[in-house]
């Protein structure tokens, strides 16, 4: 700890992102939900076309070209560019709403309400920012309770929709109606940064239209292949993209940069792509959770790129080690409550075929010895 650190570096406790292994040789990775299969050919074009010369002049401060992409998708929605904003990756766009919609506790006295078990950059957002943090704990079977987020309350509601890392998404866009319907006064952020891989996506941006205090945040790390871009976005009522454009320009007014702009809006109008890739995830996803509870897991419903799965042959820490020992590297949450559970990213078939025989081969000498 350096003695120049002001008091807000020295007490933080920042977001712990998944590992990124330097030599990838031997290794399948499946620990940061990253998509297998790339971005979309129209996306890599942009690469191998751009002239570097347009480098020497700053971005687009708007991204039109996202959020035009972004409309066009949700133009039978009546959302508009106006309606959309873009940032460098979900990350930020979801801490400049920390910033924009939820007041300090030592001025309002309120609290951010979001589920105990969710994204673990909130509470880092809410630290970081000064915002009051509620944690409302998930139902025994890892469910959001709806009854949790009426007549309570807080000054905002951020809840992930796949939530993560349970993998479990709400069952229709009528909870969150009545979510939004009974906080009409203060922001409510659906997370939706894995919505692409349920069955039957049910989008908020829907709702955006009906309710002014909606924000629907989107990344284009997950179904999109583009992690390594940075890109994601909010969608909302014009108002709130005001606002949020207020505190992006106070302190960064370029953050996404020129390739990473035309690579997004490729990848987003290249929706055959995209559904071709998120389908194939869907249904490497149900074979795997078939054939791992076989194995002896217990496989939490997933509406992702990944499973929440429990192993009763051998604890997950212990698991995760052998698993890594074996070259497949998977998320293990040390933590209260979910600390007997891997968090494994679908990735190609030949990837989660191997993932399964290790799991096999793990158990057998598991058995073997007891």
């Amino acid at each position: 700890m350096s003695k120049f650190w002001n008091k807000k570096t020295q007490e933080i406790t920042p977001y712990v992102a998944g590992e990124q292994p330097k030599n990838m040789n031997r290794l399948i990775k499946l620990n940061t939900n990253e998509n297998p299969y790339g971005p979309s050919p129209k996306a890599a074009k942009v690469l191998k076309d751009f002239n570097p010369d347009d480098l020497r002049l700053y971005p687009d401060t708007n991204s039109t070209l996202v959020r035009e992409a972004v409309a066009s998708i949700y133009k039978d929605f009546g959302i508009t560019a106006e309606n959309v904003f873009v940032g460098n990756g979900s990350d930020e766009v979801l801490a400049i709403c920390w910033q924009t919609f939820f007041e300090r506790e030592s001025i309002c006295n309120k609290k951010v309400l979001s589920p105990n078990i969710s994204y673990s950059f909130y509470p880092v957002y809410s630290e970081m920012y000064e915002v009051g943090l509620e944690a409302i704990p998930l139902n025994e079977d890892f469910m959001i309770n709806i009854e949790d987020y009426i007549g309570k309350d807080s000054c905002g509601i951020a809840i992930a929709n796949p939530n993560a890392p349970t993998s479990i998404s709400m069952t229709s866009l009528e909870n969150i109606e009545r979510i939004l319907k009974a906080n009409s006064d203060k922001v409510v952020i659906i997370d939706e940064a894995y919505i692409a891989f349920t069955k039957n996506p049910l989008t908020a941006v829907e709702l955006v239209k009906k309710y002014k205090n909606l924000v629907v945040v989107q990344t284009m790390s997950k179904a999109y292949g583009l992690a390594g871009a940075r890109v994601g976005y909010a969608v909302a009522d014009e108002e709130l993209i005001e606002g949020m454009r207020r505190i992006r320009d106070s302190f960064n007014s370029y953050p996404v940069d020129r390739i990473a702009e035309k690579m997004a809006s490729e990848a987003l109008l290249d929706q055959e792509y995209y559904n071709q890739t998120r389908n194939a995830i869907i249904n490497t996803r149900e074979r795997f959770v078939s054939e791992i509870s076989e194995i002896g897991f217990k496989v939490l419903p997933s509406s992702a790129n990944f499973i929440f799965a429990k192993p009763d042959f051998m604890d997950a820490g212990s698991l995760y080690q052998k698993l890594r020992e074996k070259g497949i590297i998977v998320r293990y949450f040390n933590k209260k409550i979910i600390g007997d559970y891997l968090r494994i990213t679908i990735g190609t078939d030949a990837d989660m075929d191997e993932c399964i025989e290790a799991m096999k081969e793990i158990k057998d000498g598991q058995n073997s010895i007891n």
